[in-house]
């Protein structure tokens, strides 16, 4: 069971444990992966993109703090996973795809299960949402090359980032981004594999 599995690997926050266990992971893999869908693992999606193993999913969400009042920003959504967990506790989630037939897809697979509290914008992420911001929390689910300007900007003062940070294809590091009266402070958490960050052309 995906709960116990990150309980154990030190995963604290009941909202996020609640939220994990809520959400019907199957239902955001492909079907002929289904059978791998609750093992703490990340499965391709395909368009070079996949979602996350269950334990990073929960840490990442743990680390923003989330609360019932709070509007998240989520870029890299690819099945719309990711944006259902925070979704579960949070008052709003606004999530960026890149790709449009999985940016499509998330919304419609959204909609269906009920996700009334989920925008979803196909496009390029690096700049964020700014009609929508300030964001109380930021979830970046692929590795940039640096932390966008943009992103920073549009945090809230108090607010949280979590953004995965180094070149593709290789190990990167988890960075937790931090602004307090207009300063940023970034800590490195761990090192992790996230697909590259998209741009468009």
């Amino acid at each position: 069971m995906v709960r116990t599995q990150i309980a154990e690997r030190g995963i604290r926050d009941k909202a996020t444990l609640q939220a994990m266990r809520a959400v019907p992971r199957h239902l955001f893999v492909p079907p002929h992966l289904a059978g791998s869908a609750y093992e703490d693992q990340p499965l391709p999606l395909g368009y070079g993109q996949t979602i996350s193993q269950p334990y990073i999913v929960a840490f990442m969400t743990e680390l923003i703090r989330p609360k019932a009042t709070q509007k998240i920003l989520e870029i890299g959504s690819g099945s719309g996973y990711q944006a259902a967990v925070l979704a579960e506790i949070v008052k709003q989630v606004y999530m960026i795809e890149i790709v449009p037939e999985l940016g499509n897809a998330s919304r419609e697979r959204l909609q269906k299960q009920g996700y009334r509290n989920v925008q979803v914008r196909v496009a390029d992420g690096y700049d964020g949402w700014p009609e929508q911001a300030p964001f109380d929390a930021i979830v970046v689910t692929a590795a940039a090359d640096y932390i966008p300007t943009p992103l920073i900007r549009q945090l809230k003062d108090g607010g949280r980032m979590v953004i995965p940070v180094g070149a593709p294809f290789l190990v990167q590091t988890l960075m937790l981004v931090e602004k307090d009266k207009g300063k940023v402070k970034t800590t490195s958490l761990l090192p992790v594999q996230f697909v590259p960050f998209r741009r468009s052309p």
